[in-house]
């Protein structure tokens, strides 16, 4: 697949359907705002971006409940599910992404591996978390990630 064709392909898809996105990338480090902001007339679709790498940062920012953090871990369906829905919220856009894994080489667990990570997107009818697992290096991670990203907006 040609990741520049395919963005391309997505923020035009973006801008005639008149939809706006705002992302909450944790494990991403901002890459999926990056990416998609080197094309041009990205910004018709694209809103903002914010890197939440810590849970202060979930918490304070995109309002991640302290208690699921608590309870599921930073790396979890469910706080996939609330940075999507509150970034949507929170930005007022059509579509929320949000993000949270485990990039590696370290950090995993044997219930929750290196490369696991929790990709959820929101939009007004429904708020859907996919779990994957890519395990390679750390850009290639990233990489990996961005492409289910875009896959899923095309499908939403």
């Amino acid at each position: 697949m040609d990741l520049n064709k395919n963005l391309n392909d997505v923020v035009n898809l973006l801008i005639n359907n008149g939809k706006t996105i705002a992302i909450a990338e944790s494990c991403t480090g901002g890459f999926i705002s990056h990416m998609i902001t080197n094309i041009p007339g990205a910004s018709k679709t694209f809103d903002r971006g914010f890197v939440c790498y810590s849970n202060e940062a979930k918490i304070d920012v995109i309002n991640v409940e302290p208690e699921v953090i608590k309870k599921f871990g930073a790396v979890s369906e469910e706080v996939a599910r609330q940075l999507a829905y509150n970034v949507r919220i929170l930005s007022n856009v059509d579509i929320g992404i949000g993000i949270t894994g485990i990039a590696g080489p370290t950090g995993g667990t044997p219930e929750k591996p290196v490369g696991l990570v929790y990709i959820g997107i929101s939009t007004e009818e429904d708020t859907i978390v996919e779990k994957n697992i890519f395990q390679t290096d750390r850009i290639n991670f990233k990489a990996k990630v961005l492409e289910r990203v875009l896959q899923l907006i095309k499908k939403n």
